[in-house]
């Protein structure tokens, strides 16, 4: 498994508007994404080095926006003033996280603006619902393009400052606590404070950069 992407739910104005404003810090373009229709929410992507991304979303006035648990994360975090909303682990094989955890993964999809369909399985919002410092899970079909491969970078993403317990995050995840994140660290904070995403630092030509 591996870092997959950094998600940012929108600010009060919009994805659009919120990529933009995330994009200009990092030095990088954002490129719409397109609309989720089972989830009722639309996403804008920064790309990143070494197969990675920001995904900016926003929930849509969608009925599936209030069924879905995804939409129900998104509105949430955006009704509160938008902010980071999570971390993604990309797996081969999802379906040893659904034997581990005894969940379902749910198929996504997206069309680009472009008309190239992507398509994934994931797994794990729920639990991001009721504990902010976990990530989800996400495996992409084996016949689609990568979301970070919208646009040329080089900006890289660095570290994750969490606020919540490692153990609990490796429990979650299936690791041991000999297991080393490849390329990316983490620092966890406030074990006993509200858990979930505190910044994330990146990499640019210009130096670090922490949103």
């Amino acid at each position: 498994m591996r870092v997959d992407h950094v998600v940012y739910a929108a600010e009060n104005d919009g994805a659009r508007a919120t990529a933009e404003r995330l994009a200009a810090q990092l030095g990088v373009q954002a490129v719409d994404g397109g609309v989720h229709p089972r989830f009722g929410t639309r996403n804008v992507i920064l790309p990143l080095m070494g197969d990675r991304y920001l995904e900016v979303v926003e929930v849509l006035d969608h009925p599936a926006s209030d069924k879905a648990p995804f939409g129900q994360v998104v509105r949430a975090r955006s009704e509160s003033g938008g902010g980071w909303l999570g971390w993604v682990l990309a797996v081969d094989d999802i379906s040893k996280q659904e034997e581990r955890l005894g969940r379902e993964a749910v198929v996504g999809s997206r069309h680009r603006p472009d008309g190239v369909e992507l398509r994934w399985k994931q797994l794990g919002i729920k639990g991001l619902q009721s504990d902010p410092q976990l990530p989800f899970f996400v495996e992409w079909d084996a016949d689609v393009p990568h979301p970070s491969g919208v646009g040329e970078t080089s900006v890289a993403l660095k570290s994750l400052e969490i606020a919540g317990d490692p153990d609990r995050v490796r429990d979650w995840v299936g690791v041991d606590k000999d297991y080393v994140p490849e390329g990316i660290d983490f620092d966890f904070v406030s074990p006993k404070g509200n858990p979930g995403i505190m910044s994330v630092t990146f990499e640019t030509p210009n130096g670090p950069v922490t949103l």
